[in-house]
């Protein structure tokens, strides 16, 4: 096999391969001594058709069957010996496979980028120092107390916590739009469940009056034709209601699945949660600024075959959250390019780390975490008997949990201060 190597970019390679005719007809005659004892075929006791009758019948398909293995496999036979880490698939261009004579290729692939890893002992980090406290709690068993709300009606104009009951048609320009009109639609003021000029235009209405609300949409907004534009919203109100909120009592408690404790065990449960939020917060801050701190320190190049699976990776996620039913219907790949980029080169960064510093999975932690994921649901046995036996679903777990060994070990060497933080300012908490 004849093989040549053009450095045609940065990370891009022109292979050029050649297979004598020899190792492709030898190929073929095995592969049909092969079929010539499984194939069944008329007038033929099974195993015992003669190849001449074998390639007869088949010769083409199995020609072509044979030279595309060929391809995949000299290819690998040639980077593996030319030393080259592919990044992706190749590009096969230049193709020539005559009968009886040698096969000829080039293949066009990105490899892996090589580097050294720097800025490990530079890392620095902002570690917030915070703790739940009875107020954080006070504030979130009032949060609750706000979920199971009632509602009565009053003859008055409405004010911030009340619901109003509406109908409203927005357009732009005068014209109206998809998705901008609704009838008897309840909105509380303040819960930020519409955008908040649109709910500011509520303070004050009345039960019968009509408003005329401009509201400006956001440039990022979902839906990419009003996105920072202002429409003028028709407001009608037919109904103003007062938030009446349950006491935080006992039988408070027992909404919220409490049967024992009452609502000292709910405040329990409640702080319980509020910490595994906050820890799970605290993680991710620290872990952000490590990677930028890898991010900053090194500047590499990227495959452009890496990026592109990510950004359609992103693409098809961001889809499917938006109910997209086709490729038609998916985002413009553009706007992600940049979180593409950034995913990529950390996954190159890390895996070096990994290698660089000799971090392995941690399989005790990987069974703790499945544990932990079972107790999720109502039949934990039954869920943890089903992780087990996925391997797609362990494999994630094992790259969650090495990944997690990975900011230890930078952590470790990293220059950490504590920054005197509350619970409100750290989970944006009320807002």
């Amino acid at each position: 096999m004849q093989i040549t190597v053009e450095n045609t970019g940065a990370l891009e390679r022109r292979m050029a391969i050649q297979v004598p005719a020899e190792r492709v007809d030898q190929a073929i005659s095995e592969r049909l001594q092969s079929l010539s004892r499984t194939v069944r075929m008329n007038g033929f006791r099974p195993g015992k058709v003669p190849v001449n009758v074998v390639r007869k019948q088949y010769g083409a398909a199995v020609r072509q069957e044979v030279i595309e293995g060929l391809v995949q496999r000299t290819f690998s036979e040639a980077v593996s010996e030319q030393k080259l880490n592919p990044a992706g698939g190749p590009r096969i261009e230049d193709f020539s496979a005559e009968e009886g004579k040698d096969l000829s290729f080039r293949a066009i692939f990105e490899i892996y980028p090589e580097f050294e890893l720097k800025g490990i002992d530079q890392l620095s980090v902002s570690r917030p120092a915070v703790e739940v406290g009875d107020a954080d709690i006070d504030t979130m068993i009032e949060n609750l107390r706000r979920q199971q709300a009632a509602f009565v009606k009053v003859e008055r104009a409405a004010q911030d916590t009340d619901r109003v009951t509406v109908d409203f048609e927005g357009k732009l320009d005068g014209v109206a739009f998809d998705g901008g009109k609704g009838s008897n639609m309840p909105v509380v003021i303040g819960a930020g469940r519409m955008l908040p000029e649109f709910e500011a235009g509520l303070r004050g209405a009345q039960a019968g009056e009509t408003k005329e609300v401009a509201v400006n949409f956001p440039e990022d907004y979902a839906a990419s034709n009003l996105a920072g534009k202002q429409a003028m919203f028709t407001i009608t109100a037919h109904s103003v209601e007062e938030q009446q909120l349950p006491e935080a009592n006992d039988e408070f408690a027992k909404l919220f699945g409490v049967q024992d404790g009452g609502i000292a065990k709910l405040r329990e449960e409640v702080a319980d949660n509020m910490r595994r939020e906050l820890t799970d917060n605290l993680r991710s801050r620290v872990r952000q600024q490590l990677f930028d701190g890898l991010l900053a320190a090194n500047t590499i190049e990227l495959p452009a075959v890496l990026v592109d699976a990510q950004v359609r990776e992103l693409q098809t996620e961001a889809g499917r959250q938006r109910g997209a039913r086709d490729v038609s219907q998916l985002p413009p790949a553009e706007q992600f390019q940049e979180s593409a980029r950034r995913r990529v080169a950390l996954g190159l960064l890390l895996g070096e780390v990994i290698k660089s510093s000799g971090v392995a999975v941690d399989r005790s932690r990987v069974q703790s975490k499945i544990q932990e994921m079972a107790m999720q649901y109502p039949d934990p046995v039954q869920a943890l008997k089903l992780y087990r036996e996925n391997q797609d679903a362990q494999r994630q777990l094992e790259n969650l949990v090495l990944e997690e060994q990975v900011v230890e070990w930078l952590l470790e060497r990293a220059k950490v201060t504590e920054q005197p933080m509350s619970f409100k300012e750290i989970m944006n908490f009320g807002a």
